[in-house]
């Protein structure tokens, strides 16, 4: 891991990880739910829905 810059390997994984969510959450019909959930707890989500 010492050839990537901490910076750019945390980005990277951020962006895998919203990627992951909008792509799950088109198979389910819901990708604004699924990446709400991503980004914050259901709880705070639960007026969204």
């Amino acid at each position: 891991m010492g050839l990537l810059k901490p910076d750019f390997y945390r980005s990277f994984l951020v962006g895998f990880a919203l990627g992951a969510a909008v792509f799950v959450g088109m198979i389910h019909g819901a990708p604004v739910t699924a990446v709400g959930n991503a980004l914050v707890p259901p709880a705070a989500a639960a007026p969204v829905r």
